[in-house]
């Protein structure tokens, strides 16, 4: 497998709210880890958007590609540098379904256009599925750098100091991401009471309950 750069890392996986100067795009990047259940050596690689094709989608591709054995099951670990749109989430759950033996966890450095109510809806699809989804934090950040990461030239950063930075951000991503999902537990309340049936008011009834 092809390891990232320490640069890459830290300028990718960066989960400051804004970039700093000098300016550059934080782009889609997905690393990926597949552990079979019978403690084979894990398989490992990454993956960035290309053309049309999300990383996720390139992500699906290449697990269906792999032939594998359908009677074992295997835990998916997933670092993104951004969560997945409305789109790859539906993809990603819809092929976890038909995937029994597969086991998907998602980890996101930072949340992907988090304010619009589209993409809220995708990261709740997300939840309320097999496929959760998290926010990363001290222990994933670790592990993407020891796992994923070239460690051959030395970093121009600390990197303890750099995983403690990405962590200390990620408390508010957290947060934002638990605001998300307790938005969907006040709807489904609300729904609740709305559709209880109370039956009709009589006059007598009506009389006795007025204010």
């Amino acid at each position: 497998m092809a390891l990232l750069t320490a640069k890459t890392f830290s300028l990718q996986f960066n989960n400051k709210r804004h970039v700093s100067k000098p300016y550059y795009p934080r782009k889609a990047l997905l690393c990926y880890q597949l552990t079979p259940q019978n403690g084979s050596t894990p398989t490992r690689g990454h993956l960035q958007n290309k053309k049309k094709d999300h990383a996720e989608i390139r992500f699906i591709n290449k697990i269906k590609s792999m032939g594998l054995d359908e009677t074992q099951c295997y835990q998916v670990t997933c670092y993104l540098t951004w969560s997945p749109c409305p789109s790859c989430a539906r993809e990603l759950v819809d092929f976890i379904k038909a995937h029994n033996h597969l086991n998907l966890s998602i980890f996101a450095s930072r949340l992907y256009y988090h304010w619009r109510p589209h993409y809220q809806e995708g990261l709740l699809l997300l939840c309320g599925s097999r496929v959760p989804v998290e926010v990363m934090g001290l222990p994933e950040f670790t592990d993407c750098w020891e796992n994923f990461v070239d460690h051959k030239e030395p970093p121009s950063f600390n990197p303890s100091e750099k995983l403690d930075e990405l962590d200390k951000n990620s408390q508010a991503i957290k947060r934002r991401l638990e605001r998300i999902k307790q938005s969907r537990s006040v709807d489904v309340l609300e729904n609740g009471l709305r559709s209880l049936q109370l039956g009709p008011v009589t006059p007598s009834s009506s009389t006795h309950n007025s204010r």
